[in-house]
C-alpha cells in the first residue's frame, strides 16, 4: 500500500521535532536539511559515472550509516560532509554548520544520541529519492517545502524570514508574466532570497530554463539556497553571500555597475531599521536613491523598491512584497511614491491578508512593476493611464496559526490581474487622474479606491415588531430571483404597509415549494448535467493516462476544464467547485501517482 506523502512528512517533522531539544527551530533546521540533502545526493547520484554530484568515498549517507552509536559521531559526520563539499565545489555552503557543535547538540552521549536518532529518521524506506519516478512531482522537493514551511512555522517572529510562503511566491511568479516571455534564457533576480524559495517558484513558472541570481546576507541561509537550488534541478544558479544588498550589491556588470536582469522578485525584511548599515545612500555610487528623496533612515521598504527598479532591464517586470504603509505614508516616503508613480513604474497592487507570513503578522501588499509598460504608455493622457489594483485581503484559510491562501484565491488572483477584470468590491483599474487629484494626492491606500466592506445586516425595528418582510431583504436575493423568475411572486406578496411583503405560504411549506419549483428543479439538473458532461469527458482522459505522465501538468487540465465548464453559470462561484476539485487533487498527489491511478 502506497504511504501517503503527508503521512511521511508528518512523521518526518514529528521525528525531528522530538530531537530538538533546546535549540531553536531556525538552528535546527540547518542540521535536518543538511541531512535532507546528503541523503537526497547520495540516493539519486551514488555510482552515476556522469552524475551532476560526485559522491565521494567516506561522504554518502550509507557511510553516516555506519557512524550510528559511535563516540566520536559527529566528528565523523563533519569529515564526511566536508568529502562531499570539497568534491562538488560545496565548501562553505554544506559545512556551515558543525555536528560536534556541545553547545547545540549536547555533550557525549547525549551528542552521540541525537546525530544517531537524527540519521535514523532518513533511513525511513519510503524516503528513497532513486525511486522518485514522477517528472514534475519531486518527492524531494515537497519534502523540502514541508519541513522549510514548518520550521518558519515555528522559528518565531523574526527567524521565519528565511522562507517566503510558497503560495505567495506561485502568486508572484504567475503575475510578472515569466511564463509569457519568449526569450531563452531570461535572468531572473532576487536580492534579498532567503532560502531561494521565491526565486524557485518562478523559476518552476518559465516556458523556457531560465538563469537564477539570488543574494542573501546570512551565511547559513545562503548556504541554504544553494542547497535548494541543486535540489530543485538549478545548480547553475548564482547565490552570492555577503553583508545586505543595499550596502554591498554583488552582482554587477562589467563597467562596475548594477546588473540589470528580465525579471525580479523579492520579500525583503520588512520596514528594516538598520538598511543604512555599510553604506551612505546620500553618496550612492549606483545612483539608486535621488538627494532629496532618500527612505527614512528608520525604514529601508522603499530602499528595497528602488533597488529592484535600478536592478531591471528597460524591458523588465519585477513584484515585490512589502507592508501595506508604503501605499499611503507620508513624508520623504510620499514624494517617493509620487516619483515613482508619475514614471509609470507601477502596473498593479495586490493587497494580501494579514497574518501569511512568518516573520510578522502585519498584512502586505504585492507592488508588481513594468517598466516596457511604463514606456509604453508614458504618451497617454492620464485618465487612460494607471495602476490596476486588488484587494484580495478576504480570501484565505485559516492554518493553525497562520492564514493562507487557497488554490482558489490564487487563481482568482492571477486570473482577474492579468485579464484586468474589474470586480465589485475586489478589483478595479484606477487612472493616474484619480490617485494625483486633490482628494487622495498619490496615496495608493487600497481603501480609498475599492471599498470591500461587507453590507451592513440592518435590522427593521418594524417588522420585529408588526411582522412581514421588508423588501429591501428581498431584493437582497435578486441573484435567485434572476434564475427563478417567477418563484418570487409564488413565496410573497404584497403587504398593506409600503415596502413590505408577506408570504404567501405557511412557513413549514417554504423549503417544500422552493425544492419542488419547476425553475429550480430545472436548474438543478442543468447543473446536474453540467457536472456529468465535465466528468464523463475527464474520466475518459484520465483512463487513457499512461506511464510517464506528469501529475501537476494532469491536474492542471482537469482543473483549468472545471474552471472553463462552470464560467458565468448563475449562483455558482467557479472558484469554489474549482476549491473542491483541488482538495481531492491534493489527496490524490499525496501518493504515488502511479499506484493511484
Amino acid at each position: 500500500m502506497a504511504i501517503k506523502k503527508s503521512e511521511l512528512y508528518s512523521s518526518l517533522w514529528a521525528s525531528c521535532d522530538k530531537l530538538r531539544g533546546s535549540m531553536e527551530p531556525s538552528q535546527y533546521k540547518d542540521y535536518v536539511l543538511v541531512l535532507l540533502f546528503v541523503k537526497y545526493v547520495s540516493d539519486k547520484y551514488a555510482n552515476d559515472p556522469n552524475a551532476l554530484i560526485k559522491i565521494p568515498k567516506g561522504g554518502s549517507f550509507k557511510d553516516m550509516q555506519e557512524l550510528k552509536g559511535k563516540k566520536d559521531i559527529g566528528e565523523k559526520i563533519d569529515v564526511a560532509i566536508s568529502a562531499l563539499a570539497k568534491e562538488n565545489d560545496l565548501v562553505n555552503v554544506i559545512d556551515v554548520i558543525s555536528f560536534q557543535d556541545e553547545e547545540k547538540l549536547g555533550k557525549g552521549k547525549e551528542m552521540q544520541d541525537k546525530l544517531t536518532d537524527l540519521i535514523t529518521i532518513f533511513e525511513n524506506p519510503s524516503l528513497d529519492f532513486s525511486k522518485n519516478r514522477a517528472e514534475g512531482d519531486d518527492i524531494l522537493g515537497d519534502a523540502y517545502e514541508y519541513l522549510m514551511r514548518h520550521f518558519a512555522s515555528e522559528s518565531g517572529k523574526s527567524k521565519g524570514e528565511f522562507y517566503t510562503p510558497g503560495e505567495v511566491s506561485r502568486v508572484l511568479a504567475k503575475v510578472i508574466g515569466v511564463k509569457k516571455s519568449t526569450k531563452e534564457k531570461q535572468t531572473i533576480y532576487d536580492p534579498t532570497c532567503g532560502s531561494g524559495s521565491l526565486l524557485l517558484k518562478v523559476a518552476e513558472e518559465a516556458e523556457n530554463k531560465a538563469n537564477l541570481y539570488g543574494q542573501e546576507k546570512t551565511v547559513v541561509t545562503a548556504a541554504l539556497a544553494r542547497m535548494n537550488m541543486i535540489l530543485h534541478n538549478n545548480p547553475e544558479a548564482e547565490i552570492k553571500k555577503g553583508q545586505s544588498t543595499l550596502s554591498d550589491p554583488l552582482f554587477k556588470n562589467e563597467l562596475g555597475n548594477l546588473k540589470t536582469f528580465d525579471f525580479v522578485v523579492a520579500n525583503p525584511p520588512f520596514s528594516s531599521k538598520n538598511w543604512t548599515d555599510g553604506f551612505d545612500p546620500s553618496n550612492d555610487i549606483y545612483n539608486r536613491f535621488e538627494t532629496e528623496k532618500i527612505p527614512p533612515a528608520k525604514n529601508g521598504d522603499y530602499a528595497f523598491l528602488l533597488h529592484i527598479i535600478k536592478s531591471l532591464k528597460s524591458t523588465g517586470k519585477g513584484a515585490c512584497i512589502l507592508p501595506h504603509g508604503v501605499l499611503f505614508r507620508g513624508n520623504v516616503e510620499s514624494e517617493i511614491r509620487k516619483g515613482i508613480i508619475e514614471k509609470g513604474y507601477i502596473k498593479g497592487i495586490i493587497g494580501l491578508p494579514a497574518n501569511l507570513f512568518y516573520g510578522t503578522g502585519i498584512p502586505a501588499c504585492v507592488i508588481v512593476l513594468d517598466i516596457a509598460n511604463a514606456e509604453a504608455t508614458k504618451d497617454l493622457p492620464d485618465e487612460q493611464r494607471g495602476i490596476f489594483m486588488i484587494d484580495a485581503s478576504k480570501g484565505f484559510i485559516k492554518d493553525g496559526n497562520k492564514n493562507r491562501l487557497r488554490e482558489q484565491d490564487i487563481h482568482k488572483i492571477v486570473d482577474v490581474f492579468t485579464k484586468q477584470i474589474e470586480l465589485p468590491k475586489y478589483s478595479r483599474f484606477v487612472s493616474y487622474a484619480e490617485i494625483s487629484d486633490k482628494k487622495n494626492d498619490y496615496s495608493l491606500n487600497l481603501p480609498r479606491y475599492i471599498d470591500n466592506q461587507e453590507v451592513e445586516d440592518i435590522q427593521d425595528i418594524e417588522a420585529h415588531l408588526l411582522g412581514d418582510i421588508p423588501n429591501a431583504d428581498i431584493e437582497a436575493l435578486n441573484g435567485y430571483w434572476e434564475v427563478y423568475k417567477t418563484l418570487k411572486k409564488e413565496l410573497f406578496s404584497a403587504s398593506k404597509r409600503k415596502h413590505y411583503s408577506q408570504l404567501k405560504i405557511n412557513k413549514e411549506s417554504i423549503n417544500e415549494s422552493i425544492f419542488k419549483h419547476p425553475e429550480f428543479v430545472n436548474f438543478s439538473k442543468e447543473m446536474d448535467d453540467l457536472f456529468t458532461d465535465w466528468k464523463t469527458r475527464n474520466t475518459k482522459y484520465l483512463k487513457n493516462l499512461t506511464s510517464g505522465i506528469k501529475p501537476k501538468q494532469t491536474i492542471h487540465t482537469v482543473s483549468e476544464d472545471i474552471l472553463k465548464t462552470y464560467t458565468d453559470k448563475n449562483l455558482m462561484d467557479k472558484y469554489d467547485v474549482y476549491q473542491h476539485l483541488m482538495n481531492y487533487c491534493g489527496n490524490f498527489t499525496q501518493t504515488d501517482p502511479y499506484i493511484s491511478l
